[in-house]
């Protein structure tokens, strides 16, 4: 499987984010129940926290493809390879 380059991140539905792969940061993504904490670090993406009841994105762990998601917060995390098509794409990071 080659290896995914870009994640994109998604809140109900609309795409906010597409990020690299490469590069290590944390993304606070703000659902209808609050903030979901998701990480970039060694090429790997996680859910470091979020407000839904049982975690289970958190729970789910590192990733380096395929698709992460958060059904109470509405929160979709899909790790892609380049030249996937994304209508609306916001580029940032923070730390």
């Amino acid at each position: 499987m080659p290896k995914a380059r870009n994640v994109l991140i998604e809140v109900d539905g609309h795409p906010l984010y597409v990020l690299p792969m490469g590069r290590d940061g944390i993304v606070e993504v703000e659902g209808p129940r609050g903030k979901t904490i998701v990480e970039l670090k060694q090429e790997k993406v996680r859910v470091k926290d979020s407000p839904c009841p049982a975690k289970q994105c958190v729970k789910q762990g590192w990733a380096e493809h395929g698709v992460i998601v958060c059904l109470p917060n509405k929160v979709v995390i899909t790790i892609g390879n380049d030249g996937d098509d994304v209508d609306t794409v916001v580029d940032a990071i923070t730390r």
